[in-house]
């Protein structure tokens, strides 16, 4: 068994929080013979079933993902024949909709659904403040004041060097 990472790795620790939770929906979805199916398809497909076919852009603002992390997602659930992708309006658009096979895996993908959130339910109770509560609470932190400037103001961080301290040396340049 692994060790948990050190606690000022934080973003090692969210990555293997996010991973023990992914691992151990993708083994129900396995244990339901959808082996091709992960769970961050389920977003997505709540959203398409009810509110039907949608631009990449408009199901990643819903889901509230980034436009390229639903622009792979949605490829990925095309491959496994979960989604169609058609064109839009424009070139640059692309229009995701649920294929018959999606609509018929509907009452497996609620079920865990419902099972996997009753399932967090009761991690929360185990938690001395609720799952999403707690990530809610460090998004807006952030808003208000980005990783970056907290990081900024410890001193630490050094300032870039001036642009022409990095450019390579000059053909010929033997100096320094």
């Amino acid at each position: 068994m692994s060790t948990a990472p050190d606690r000022e790795a934080l973003g090692t620790l969210l990555r293997h929080v996010l991973e023990l939770l992914d691992a151990d929906v993708a083994a129900v979805y396995t244990d339901l013979d959808l082996a091709d199916y992960r769970p961050r398809y389920s977003p997505l497909v709540r959203v398409l079933l009810t509110d039907g076919p949608l631009p990449i852009r408009d199901l990643a603002a819903r889901v509230g993902v980034t436009h390229s992390a639903a622009s792979q997602t949605a490829a990925q659930m095309n491959r496994a024949g979960l989604v169609t992708l058609a064109p839009g309006a424009d070139a640059r658009q692309r229009i995701v909709t649920l294929t018959p096979r999606a609509h018929a895996l509907r009452p497996v993908i609620e079920a865990e659904w419902a099972a996997t959130s009753t399932a967090m339910r009761q991690l929360d109770a185990e938690l001395p403040v609720p799952l999403a509560d707690e990530l809610y609470a460090v998004l807006a932190a952030l808003r208000r004041r980005p990783l970056r400037d907290r990081i900024a103001d410890t001193g630490l961080a050094p300032a870039a060097p001036p642009a022409e301290d990095r450019r390579p040396p000059a053909r010929g340049d033997v100096s320094g």
